[in-house]
């Protein structure tokens, strides 16, 4: 079984924001995979589903980004699950928009949603995704930009990285990580 955990918070005024990248990949792959996200069981909306011959939980934390850490701890305890198989997809400010970044295991570096994560379960040793969100504009404040909604100019680029972080999502619940990282960890043309 493997839980795909997306980070971002909860609530209408967030539900479109850059930093809300990670629950907007969760209903991209909800609604691809007929998946119902329901409850607030294990402190976070959840679904699951068999797809590819594996059990995936889908799972989008309800305690606010700097405090994912408390839903994704009580995932895992619940399912008894290792965290080789948990993998976490986020927003990212230092990757360009579209482009996506997969690693097997990092530090959490300034993502506060991953700090939590790391602070609750003790290792960095889990695969993530992290989807592009940037870069920061020049003389912008970084907590109000990713807390801003994609413009309209943003959403159709925004929505080939989801594409990617799905196809590299089944390359990676088939044990195929270094492939994944293989074919989408690169620079895309500058737009």
């Amino acid at each position: 079984m493997w839980a795909v955990v997306g980070l971002g918070n909860p609530g209408d005024e967030y539900s479109s924001t850059r930093h809300n990248a990670g629950f907007l990949f969760i209903l991209h792959l909800a609604r691809a995979w007929d998946v119902k996200l329901k409850g607030k069981r294990l402190l976070a909306k959840t679904g699951d589903v068999m797809h590819g011959g594996e059990k995936v939980l889908l799972a989008v934390p309800q305690t606010f980004m700097n405090r994912s850490g408390l839903s994704v701890r009580a995932v895992l305890k619940a399912h008894e699950l290792e965290t080789d198989n948990l993998l976490v997809v986020y927003d990212d400010l230092d990757i360009p928009l579209g482009e996506i970044r997969i690693r097997k295991q990092g530090s959490a570096g300034t993502h506060k949603g991953m700090k939590s994560i790391v602070q609750e379960i003790g290792t960095t040793r889990f695969p993530r995704i992290r989807l592009g969100i940037g870069p920061l504009p020049s003389g912008a404040d970084a907590a109000a930009y990713v807390l801003a909604p994609f413009k309209k100019t943003e959403k159709a680029r925004f929505e080939e990285s989801l594409a990617a972080a799905r196809s590299a999502l089944e390359m990676i619940l088939i044990g195929e990580i270094d492939r994944a990282m293989s074919l989408h960890n690169r620079r895309m043309p500058a737009i």
